[in-house]
């Protein structure tokens, strides 16, 4: 139970953190900052948590996918409203966790998330623009806050591209099956 109370911390954050990054004129960068270590910290722990406690299950696991994605999705759409990341970034992700968890319990028949090692690694990477953005408006070091900021549009561009190459693997998996 613990673990969903972190899964569900980090839930909570999901609707501040879009309105953060969407307005940085409006949200204080240390709020927007703890907010995004609390996601991090939260998804570290997590499923360590659960899997040690042994309640981990087909459930907590989707919960926690689940709230990852709308974090790091609504996350990614403030920063697009904004204009720090393309737009097709968050809605390409929208589009690759659907067909993840579709693909997971209808077309495979599990009933669990069936996970693909790209997929895994751009769910972990879908955090990064949003560090370096939390990073750029610090400004506390001279020269980190600008390759951050510089890095964020590279960044975003490349999972934009990983993440279509996830959509495509995961549509071609059942053919490469037969």
């Amino acid at each position: 139970m613990i673990a969903h109370a972190l899964t569900g911390t980090r839930l909570l954050a999901v609707v501040p953190a879009a309105f953060a990054f969407s307005r940085p004129d409006r949200v204080s960068v240390w709020l927007l900052s703890a907010l995004v270590t609390i996601a991090i910290v939260t998804d570290v722990y997590d499923g360590p948590l659960a899997r040690a406690s042994g309640t981990a299950s087909p459930g907590g696991m989707l919960f926690d996918h689940t709230t990852d994605f709308l974090f790091v999705t609504s996350g990614l759409a403030g920063a697009a409203v904004a204009g720090l990341v393309p737009v097709l970034l968050p809605v390409l992700i929208v589009v690759a966790f659907s067909q993840y968890v579709l693909d997971s319990y209808f077309l495979h028949r599990q009933k669990q998330l069936r996970m693909s090692v790209l997929g895994r690694w751009n769910g972990i990477l879908y955090f990064v623009p949003l560090v370096q953005i939390v990073i750029a408006r610090l400004g506390s070091l001279p020269a980190l806050p600008a390759l951050a900021a510089a890095l964020v549009r590279p960044c975003a561009t490349v999972l934009v591209a990983t993440t279509l190459l996830s959509i495509a693997d995961r549509a071609l998996a059942p053919r490469r099956a037969r």
